[in-house]
């Protein structure tokens, strides 16, 4: 987010300039139109056509007055194309004598975007910024902030924080205090908060680094020197950005049985499914930076290893010592079944992402925010009676517990619905050719020869089958996985199946399904509570910031705990909320959280009910449809 503001600035400037970084003729040349040119295709964000207009004016204007501007576009055109490198070796072009503040700052950002940031920190240090414009003395020391944060010098970076607020430009003083806020919270300790008490007396700094005392006093049970801290807060003008997180500190030290505001999760950190708690993990990391209350709100997290026992016995521990408001997770069955049990007998509000069944019905205070294949088929179900209009359906299922799940899930709602369920068949799992269900899904006799078929015809599937009798249903459901829809799928169509609706489940959501099942699975809609490339942009958000942060594209595990953290975090951020049945209360009666797993609410038992995605194969590709 801090790049984002540099990034922001250098746009704005930009803009709002007649031409360019660099000194330019007031007469219009051919140079200028050239660079004109160059410039409103960088403007539209046709960056490609922009750079390849600005390597052809390097080349044909090689002795204009403006070749610096040339380099120094071709930098930001390679910086917004994320080739930071590249950006570089453009900046290194330009004269010496022509280098600019805006080149130098744009430097420092790509260097920081590389991780040189000891580079940055010399290079700007170096620097009497002082006769600059405001806004880029501000970037300069926003610029030297982010680059002592990235040394590990916490009290330098908060220097040029201060400095930084204290600039009138291109960023608000209360955004760069939510800076300094995120770094007092995360990186210095109470000896450093004491410096930066005493050091920015009587500003923000000061006031916001005595709150921050207070809540570390109150987190270690010293409530009286709790108290001084957050009186002493509270001496901060009326304007203070977090004025009403002094108030709360004072709220909570005013009841001796107030609970601690913070959350305790339980994860498998360690053991067969640490791989699958860090992941969760990150999600929730993600969700603290992006649901920051104005209420401090703490994880403390316990490592379940994925056991029953361990789980009860630290959901206890986090209920009793630790004093929380509420548990999200376990992420595991046998953990999540035990620490429910403990949660209802500590009548501590409970929120696990468990796929084990009947969790939520055992005690009024588990709640689950997990994908079931009730959500599945009701989504599904809704999708092809209500907007396809179709009424008659096939089930084709494995012989395994979930399959025998979903194919009684979807029977009684297509029934509840008034729909019908023509015929069904179920298959092994080890199951390669499916020409017997197809065929008994048709009421045809599975070891007959298929009306003109010949040796060649079966090589074809496209023509095969092609004399049968119409589908006898008009949607086919099969609850499986994509590497199995991709041998069944074709089959479907050779043996007589074709024009039919398929439906199928997460299962499907494969990148790769449209691929290995070609077109055999085209027009296919299938269901998930998470999709990377959904169009909803808190979704495109939550993928970008997560790329940003860790490299990587999240899964559902990842969006999953940042759900359930922002799920948490949203509701303690009312003030209202001070006991755990104010909280389990609130995730009750919870309604349509905008969830990246899918707008949630919870039912009377405490399962999620979820807006799911509808997804659909469209010439190859999987796209949403809802």
């Amino acid at each position: 987010m801090r790049f984002r503001v540099v990034i922001a600035w250098l746009l704005l400037l930009l803009c709002c300039g007649a031409g360019g970084a660099f000194a330019q003729s007031t007469e219009p040349t051919q140079a200028d139109t050239a660079m004109q040119r160059a410039l409103d295709h960088y403007h539209a964000g046709k960056l490609k056509e922009a750079a390849g207009l600005l390597r052809g004016f390097i080349i044909s204007q090689a002795d204009s007055n403006r070749i610096n501007d040339a380099y120094y576009y071709l930098a930001l055109v390679h910086r917004d194309l994320d080739e930071p490198s590249i950006a570089l070796d453009y900046l290194e072009q330009i004269e010496r004598n022509a280098v600019s503040p805006e080149s130098t700052l744009l430097q420092a950002e790509l260097l920081l975007q590389m991780g040189d940031a000891a580079r940055v920190v010399d290079k700007l240090l170096q620097i009497d910024a002082e006769s600059w414009p405001l806004p880029l003395r501000q970037r300069h020391a926003l610029a030297l902030a982010e680059g002592f944060i990235a040394l590990d010098e916490p009290q330098k970076a908060l220097y040029f924080y201060q400095k930084a607020m204290l600039i009138e430009g291109a960023v608000a003083p209360r955004d760069v205090l939510t800076s300094i806020h995120s770094l007092m919270s995360d990186r210095l300790d109470e000896a450093d908060l004491s410096e930066a008490a005493f050091m920015y007396r009587d500003s923000p700094v000061s006031y916001l680094a005595m709150l921050q005392l207070g809540w570390r006093a109150l987190a270690a049970n010293q409530k009286e020197l709790a108290r001084q801290w957050a009186a002493a807060a509270m001496k901060a003008p009326i304007g203070f950005a977090y004025r009403e997180e002094a108030l709360a500190l004072q709220s909570q030290l005013s009841d001796p049985t107030q609970l601690q505001r913070a959350i305790g999760v339980l994860l498998p950190l360690s053991g067969r499914y640490a791989a699958f708690g860090q992941r969760v993990k990150k999600g929730m990391e993600l969700a603290v930076d992006a649901f920051r209350p104005h209420i401090p709100v703490r994880l403390i997290f316990r490592d379940t290893a994925g056991d029953e026992m361990i789980a009860a016995q630290q959901l206890a521990e986090l209920a009793i010592s630790d004093r929380v408001m509420g548990i999200v997770g376990p992420l595991v069955g046998n953990a999540a079944q035990g620490a429910a049990a403990r949660a209802n007998q500590e009548r501590i509000p409970m929120l696990t992402m468990s796929q084990r069944e009947g969790l939520a019905t055992t005690s009024l205070y588990v709640f689950r925010n997990s994908l079931t294949a009730e959500l599945q088929v009701r989504a599904l179900v809704d999708y092809a009676m209500e907007q396809r209009g179709l009424s008659t359906f096939g089930i084709m299922f494995p012989q395994t517990r979930q399959g025998e799940n979903f194919a009684e899930f979807f029977r009684n709602e297509v029934w509840r619905r008034g729909g019908v369920i023509v015929a069904e068949q179920s298959y092994q799992t080890d199951q390669t050719d499916f020409r017997y269900q197809v065929r008994l899904l048709q009421g045809l006799d599975p070891n007959a020869p298929d009306e003109g078929e010949t040796p060649a015809d079966s090589a074809n599937p496209e023509i095969a089958g092609e004399d049968d009798e119409p589908p006898p249903f008009e949607a086919l459901f099969v609850p499986d996985y994509s590497d199995r829809i991709s041998l069944i799928a074709p089959q479907i169509a050779f043996y007589g199946l074709e024009d039919i609706q398929l439906l199928g489940t997460n299962g499907w959501n494969d990148a790769e399904l449209p691929r290995l099942a070609r077109q055999f699975v085209e027009e296919a809609v299938f269901t998930d509570s998470f999709f990377l490339h959904s169009s909803y942009p808190f979704v495109q958000d939550f993928v970008a910031d997560y790329f940003n942060r860790f490299a990587a594209e999240p899964t559902i595990l990842e969006a999953q705990g940042y759900d359930i953290v922002g799920i948490m975090l949203t509701l303690l951020n009312d003030p209202d909320i001070t006991t755990r049945e104010d909280l389990r209360r609130a995730l009750a009666q919870m309604q349509n959280f905008p969830g990246v797993t899918g707008a949630t609410s919870f039912d009377l038992v405490g399962e999620a009910d979820k807006i799911l995605f509808l997804l659909q194969v469209q010439k190859g590709v999987i796209v949403q449809i809802n």
